[in-house]
């Protein structure tokens, strides 16, 4: 600000110099006494090039700290966003998808850079040069100064109303950005499917219907705040043409030299700067406002799975789980899980059986406390698992899916994401447990070969085998299996189910699945339907789960038979 102040003077020095008026202004008299108007020239240009230099070194020093700050801001926002979005709920992801909270992380989250360093602090060091200039211009002439001032009112209201129409604007521009970005997201994952189906061109005109809402709005909105930075313009013009009017007068009755006058300008218009400066910050920080909300809202969403005040810890369970009259439901219009109660020791394997939307994977979830049930209790080991530490409890399960989860990794970070600090020999151990550490070994950089994104470089029967090796290492006590070889040839399907039986030896296993090999080996049976568990039965004959598998499957007759006929027929 000092520097600001001083960038117009050399100019009156040099300028009243010239003219005659050879003192040099009061402050500055005390320092240099005596100066001839050559002199005074001298010390004007040089008085210039310092104060240019000065100004430079401090922009460069700004331009950094700015950005060291911003970026700083913005990678610890977005990383407490991620920590957080990421111990949300299962109910809350299902609701909003993944689109929405990642547009939030990466686009909205960068705001809060905007919001502080390109907004709160420039309209202080703002606010701060207009007080100053206000001051400095009040000593000069009054009369002056305050002719300029009157351009205030008028920009306090022009920039209350822009704003309005900037929030509401920003709002919709940003609804329509996340519904287009949404789309390639879904095209992007889903490419395999849109390409068996030649739906490009489909989905390209999807794509563009959705960015064009999103470019109607933002060319409304750029046009809202153009036409408001020229009224802008045009009340400053009308302020400054006044302001030098009554000036150039002052100078004609010799109120003013003409230095003075040349300074007194250029100190209104560094005043109208900051005025205008303010004016824009209030729009652009309405905009901004919108984004940063939208990423705060993210941890205004509290887990809806919350610890106890005191939790226990839980090293390693034995295994033994029972449910006691649970009841579940995702929503009003969501069919869930209504009394379900059933006991299963130690070591038991557990195959589940209903057809679709039975409330198979429910039962899953309220196993691992992913949601909490509305009525009833969950115990392991003979303690409702809402008393155990959450990290604690999900420890104690390893889970292989019918749709396996791969990461943009190598072979070697895959296998060992359950237990990250896990020996190369342990991880080796696994692989061969799992059927897969020969044919890793034939891939061009073994271990450390690169999978892409969702294991794309592998093939299904290949993924499946990574994601039994990840389930050996883990060693947890407790294994759910969900339909582990839907997706695999009998060949693969044939490695699979020997490295299962390894892998379910000694551990509670709840298995999913509609394959006689899958299920044959299992101790209980728990027959689902419609939310409700309608038969539980002991070990399983061949022929009781050949009948109710063509039954579900719709092979036995054109109807099919409730579970309950099965269960009353077994």
């Amino acid at each position: 600000m000092a520097l600001q102040l001083l960038l117009p003077l050399p100019l009156m020095i040099a300028i009243d110099g010239i003219a005659g008026h050879a003192s040099l202004p009061r402050f500055l008299q005390h320092f240099l006494p005596g100066l001839s108007a050559a002199s005074n020239l001298g010390f004007a240009i040089m008085l210039m090039l310092l104060t240019a230099l000065l100004l430079n070194l401090q922009g460069l020093g700004s331009a950094w700290l700015q950005t060291y700050t911003g970026e700083k801001l913005v990678w610890d926002f977005r990383s407490k966003l991620l920590n957080h979005v990421q111990r949300l709920p299962m109910s809350f992801h299902d609701r909003n998808g993944t689109m929405d909270s990642a547009y939030r992380i990466q686009h909205d989250a960068p705001a809060i850079q905007y919001v502080v360093i390109q907004g709160m602090v420039p309209l202080v060091m703002a606010v701060a040069s207009i007080v100053v200039m206000v001051y400095v211009s009040l000593r000069l002439d009054a009369q002056v100064s305050l002719v300029a001032l009157t351009i205030i009112p008028p920009l306090f209201l022009l920039t209350r109303g822009c704003s309005r129409l900037v929030r509401t604007s920003s709002g919709l521009v940003k609804k329509f950005d996340t519904s287009a970005i949404g789309v390639v997201q879904e095209v992007l994952s889903s490419i395999r499917a849109v390409k068996a189906f030649g739906q490009e061109d489909r989905e390209y005109e999807r794509f563009v219907r959705h960015s064009r809402k999103r470019q109607e709005r933002q060319v409304k909105l750029a046009l809202t705040q153009g036409i408001f930075n020229l009224f802008i313009g045009i009340v400053a013009a009308a302020g400054s043409a006044a302001a030098l009017w009554i000036g150039a007068r002052h100078v004609s009755s010799g109120r003013l030299t003409i230095g003075e006058l040349l300074i007194l300008v250029a100190y209104i218009a560094q005043l109208y700067d900051p005025l205008r400066l303010v004016s824009n910050k209030f729009s652009d920080m309405h905009t901004w406002a919108i984004s940063l909300e939208r990423a705060l809202l993210l941890l205004d969403e509290a887990p809806e799975i919350s610890e106890i005040e005191d939790p226990e810890s839980l090293v390693h369970a034995h295994g033994e789980i029972e449910f006691c009259d649970v009841s579940f439901r995702y929503s009003p219009q969501h069919r869930g899980l209504r009394n379900i109660s059933f006991c299963v020791p130690a070591g038991a394997r557990v195959g589940i059986m209903g057809e679709s939307g039975a409330g198979k994977t429910t039962l899953i979830n309220l196993l691992m406390r992913f949601y909490d049930p509305v009525e009833g209790t969950v115990l392991l080991d003979g303690k409702d698992v809402r008393k155990y530490r959450i990290p604690d409890l999900r420890r104690q399960f390893s889970v292989v899916l019918q749709e396996t989860i791969l990461f943009d990794a190598s072979l070697a970070e895959n296998i060992a994401y359950g237990d990250p600090d896990a020996e190369d020999e342990q991880i080796y151990a696994a692989a061969q447990a799992a059927n897969s550490h020969e044919f890793i070994l034939q891939l061009p950089a073994g271990y450390q070969t690169n999978i892409g994104e969702r294991g794309g470089q592998l093939s299904g029967g290949e993924r499946q085998r990574i994601s039994l090796a990840r389930a050996f290492l883990r060693n947890s006590p407790i294994l759910v299996l969900d339909e582990p070889t839907s997706s695999v040839d009998l060949q693969t399907e044939a490695a699979i189910t020997s490295a299962l039986q390894s892998l379910m030896h000694g551990r509670t296993t709840f298995i999913i699945a509609h394959r006689l090999e899958t299920l044959k080996s299992c101790d209980i049976l728990l027959v689902l339907s419609d939310g409700e568990l309608v038969e539980i039965k002991h070990g399983a004959s061949e022929e009781y789960l050949a009948s109710y598998i063509k039954a579900v499957s719709g092979e036995a007759d054109q109807e099919k038979p409730h579970p309950t006929a099965l269960a009353t027929a077994g």
